[in-house]
């Protein structure tokens, strides 16, 4: 794993939350390949190091001072998605992202040297189940659950904006990598031969490439004039159907058996008929209109470059 590069306890710094978790770990293995200093969020002092910073989101605790000196911030973190919702997991679902990013908005709006960004997350949930719709960050929201997340996610960050901040909104689609995320759990079968398409396949797919998501967020915190909203997705969403066929070639294996949209709604009930069988055709204009190039613009090529590292 990378280590921190040398740097003074004042040496500029992006502080990042959700620095566990699959985006996380990776941006932050990133950023330091990269030269840069890096201070995690971390809720645990147990697991924090000496440099990181430590708040907790559910009582709203923290230090405003030990975020002096940040030239950015990446905020990541919130509850998984991928599980049965309970009403206690739907009120974890919303606030840990609510509760986190407000906080997090107002610690920065009190300093004195502000960072030039808050990078802060949110998702394609935003534009709710819409068929072969195509949308983009112009688009109206859904009005599902994930939707009314997404949209008060994002309205949490408003207290850095009004403070002068630029704020990105990070709509991120489903990001590809072998270890981590939807790929990650849907390897198993295809490696086996028993993978195929979801449902009716015909829900659209907006993915991206993890190498290409993290130098989307490096590329939003250079760019100056890249605010708002904007979709971390590829060029080219693909429908279910053409996901299951296209990783089932780079696999080498079948991807002909049909996962029947009963037997998901049976183990995850609203979890699946809001994510796995609904879709979202989202397209990323302002991040191309902004000058980022994609290295894995095409599905096929992002899958066989993401399973070989």
């Amino acid at each position: 794993m990378p280590t921190e590069p040398p740097s003074s306890p004042s040496s500029p710094f992006i502080a990042i939350t959700g620095a566990s978790g699959m985006i996380g770990r990776a941006l932050v293995d990133r950023l330091r390949q990269n030269g840069k200093r890096v201070r995690r969020l971390m809720r645990s002092p147990d697991r924090a190091s000496s440099d990181d910073i430590i708040w907790d989101p559910a009582r709203g605790t923290l230090d405003p001072r030990a975020l002096e000196g940040a030239e950015a911030v990446v905020n990541l973190a919130g509850e998984p998605i991928a599980q049965r919702w309970t009403g206690a997991r739907r009120e974890a679902i919303r606030e840990s992202r609510v509760r986190g990013t407000e906080l997090l908005s107002r610690a920065i709006a009190a300093l004195d040297r502000k960072p030039s960004v808050l990078l802060s997350g949110s998702a394609v949930g935003y534009y709710g189940d819409r068929g072969d719709e195509s949308v983009d960050e112009e688009s109206a929201s859904g009005t599902d659950f994930l939707a009314g997340v997404a949209r008060d996610w994002e309205s949490a960050a408003v207290a850095a904006q009004d403070a002068g901040v630029r704020v990105v909104l990070l709509r991120t689609g489903i990001v590809l990598a072998p270890h981590g995320g939807a790929l990650e759990r849907l390897l198993p079968p295809f490696r086996l031969g028993v993978g195929g398409p979801i449902g009716s396949g015909r829900q659209w797919m907006s993915w991206i490439a993890l190498d290409d998501h993290l130098r989307a967020m490096e590329h939003a915190i250079a760019t100056d004039g890249l605010h708002g909203p904007v979709n971390l997705v590829a060029p080219n969403p693909v429908t279910n159907a053409e996901f299951a066929a296209t990783l089932g070639r780079v696999l080498g294996r079948p991807a002909l058996v049909t996962v029947p949209s009963f037997a998901l709604e049976l183990l995850y009930g609203e979890m699946a008929r809001a994510t796995i069988l609904a879709g979202q055709r989202v397209l990323p204009r302002k991040l191309l209109r902004s000058g980022f190039h994609f290295a894995h613009p095409a599905l096929e090529e992002a899958l066989r470059f993401e399973l070989a590292r």
